[in-house]
């Protein structure tokens, strides 16, 4: 466990959306490392699949026990090339580009993307998506 980090999965119920697989792979990829990334010594990821009658919509939610994201960041990062991202040994550091493409992505799919996030506790990405109904 080079990273050591717990994962979590809770699958509450099994619903169905409408999607694009790979495109919706591509963004939960994308959270899972954000969240990776934001939990440098180690922590907690939980993902959670759960259906929202009252809304009609399927949630992904990815939840970290990092660094959280300071309120003043938590506005700007889904614009694109806003990134919090340091350079790495490489001078690599983030596009800014991962989360802006995610909220494209979700909105073509007539969804959308939240962030809760406490500094020092961890983020919450909360990915909501219509719901398919159930052949009558």
């Amino acid at each position: 466990a080079k990273h050591r980090i717990q994962v979590d999965a809770k699958y509450l119920s099994r619903p169905v959306a409408v999607v694009v697989p790979g495109q919706i792979e591509q963004i939960l990829v994308n959270l899972v490392i954000n969240a990776r990334q934001a939990m440098p010594n180690g922590g907690r990821l939980r993902v959670e699949v759960r259906e929202n009658p009252e809304q009609d919509t399927v949630e992904v939610r990815i939840a970290d026990t990092g660094v959280g994201i300071p309120p003043d960041n938590l506005r700007q990062i889904f614009e694109p090339f806003f990134t919090t991202k340091l350079p790495d040994d490489q001078g690599r550091g983030g596009t800014g580009l991962g989360l802006s493409v995610c909220r494209q992505i979700i909105e073509q799919h007539h969804g959308r993307i939240r962030v809760e996030s406490v500094v020092g506790k961890g983020s919450t990405f909360t990915v909501k998506l219509p719901r398919r109904q159930p052949e009558e």
